[in-house]
């Protein structure tokens, strides 16, 4: 039986919608885990005596981490399979959490933020991967972006709580409680969340052929009596980085890269700066946290609105809209004037800037096939996140002299457009997911379970 041709054809199942779920709330954790420094960070300057350029160091520790995490871990989900990589990271996240309130030196938080950045970085392309895998082609885009999407939720719940929370028990609480999260939420996932179905068929580790059947009898499909051979060319079953710039992947791993550069660029600029920026602009401490949050609310509807409208009209062209858009409204910030403007205009830039950003996620899952699938979105993640080190220690730099949020908000247009350009220039075709299992000898067995 093709398992792929099964969850493509076949309703969606509560095991699916279960995969689904945990995997947006396991992103509304790390959601949580990136953007506490953020939330943390006018207290953190104040008590600390920080200067900007330091606090975009301490800022892009944690995307150092998460770059490294990407390229180094990430790709591992190929190999040791998606669910035993998730949990590895959710453990180095955890204590990198936890000890960070522990923390009495700036050069200790850069440690610990650069760990807990590592094992994000480890995880978050397991996400995109297994939401991709576990959904029918379909709703495959909606599936990816509305995972995706529980990070902004994660980071807007926290910046709900922390609002209320730093100012009555400290900067440290919002790590606390984050990490006590995760913690908790180990054993959950290691109790539910299943391999991939793709994984184990591709490389076969042992006891795959038990643990597809247990999957596939929890979806209600017949079970297999022996696994597939693993057949195909070398150049199909080529793994590693290598595989990403075969001739068949070169241009598509080249644009992803550019894409990914910069949008996280940008994202990661309004992400760690905006709360300080409205601080030095003499709001109050909690209109500041409240903004983050609402960056991140507009970041929820916006990225499930691109995969509802992708799975209709084609992933590529709403990308590149909400890109354009996003920087469109960055331009124009400087018309909104009072408060509540202000709240709006960056609700609409969290809209269409990360609904874009996490539409790139969603094609970057589909264009490689099953055994480079985690090392593709790892790298590409990885390459972009070398943005998002970048852009808060510039940030700091432009801030330290001077420079206003709206004349930043201009700067960090521009990388929007190029990013749109990039992901414009991508062939629509190579936006389908792409598997090279290949099924037992004979046709495909049908469940009685009925189509859609």
């Amino acid at each position: 039986m093709d398992v792929r041709h099964v969850i493509d054809e076949y309703r969606w199942t509560p095991l699916q919608y279960l995969v689904i779920c945990l995997c947006f709330f396991l992103n509304m954790l790390d959601g949580m885990d990136v953007l506490a420094i953020a939330l943390a960070a006018p207290v953190l300057a104040r008590e600390w005596q920080i200067n900007p350029d330091t606090l975009g160091f301490v800022f892009s520790a944690a995307l150092v981490g998460m770059a490294l995490g990407a390229i180094l871990i990430a790709p591992k989900a190929d190999v040791w399979g998606r669910r035993r990589l998730v949990i590895i990271c959710m453990t180095v996240i955890a204590v990198g959490m936890l000890l960070t309130p522990l923390a009495k030196m700036v050069p200790q938080l850069v440690v610990l933020r650069f760990l807990t950045g590592l094992g994000v970085g480890g995880m978050v392309a397991s996400m995109a991967t297994m939401s991709a895998e576990f959904s029918p082609k379909r709703t495959r885009n909606l599936a990816v972006t509305f995972v995706q999407a529980g990070y902004p939720v994660g980071a807007a719940v926290l910046g709900l709580i922390g609002a209320k929370l730093i100012p009555a028990f400290g900067w440290n609480s919002v790590f606390i409680l984050a990490g006590l999260l995760t913690t908790l939420s180990i054993p959950i996932v290691a109790i539910l969340l299943p391999e991939s179905p793709e994984f184990l068929l591709q490389k076969q580790p042992k006891g795959s052929l038990e643990k597809l059947n247990k999957i596939l009898r929890k979806m209600g499909h017949p079970q297999m009596t022996e696994l597939p051979p693993i057949a195909g060319s070398a150049q199909a079953n080529r793994t590693g980085v290598a595989a990403l710039f075969s001739k068949e992947y070169r241009t598509t791993t080249v644009l992803l890269w550019v894409g990914f550069f910069m949008a996280f660029g940008t994202l990661y600029f309004l992400l760690s700066w905006i709360p300080e920026l409205a601080t030095n602009t003499g709001l109050t401490l909690e209109f500041a946290i409240y903004s983050g949050a609402v960056l991140n609310v507009g970041a929820f509807f916006g990225m499930v609105t691109l995969g509802f409208l992708a799975d209709r009209i084609g992933l590529k062209r709403v990308i590149v809209a909400w890109l354009v858009l996003a920087a469109l409204v960055m331009v124009l910030f400087g018309n909104f004037q009072t408060s509540v403007a202000i709240l709006l205009a960056l609700c609409v830039i969290g809209f269409f800037m990360e609904g874009g950003f996490i539409g790139i996620y969603a094609a970057a899952a589909q264009v490689y096939p099953t055994l480079i699938r985690n090392t593709g979105v790892g790298w590409a993640i990885g390459a972009g996140r070398t943005g998002a080190i970048l852009s808060p220690y510039i940030a700091g730099v432009l801030v330290r002299e001077g420079m206003s949020m709206v004349s930043l908000f201009k700067i960090f247009s521009a990388p929007l457009l190029v990013g749109a350009a990039a992901i414009g220039m991508m062939k629509a075709k190579q936006m389908i997911i792409s598997t090279n299992s290949t099924p037992a000898s004979g046709p495909a067995v049908k469940s009685s379970r009925a189509k859609d």
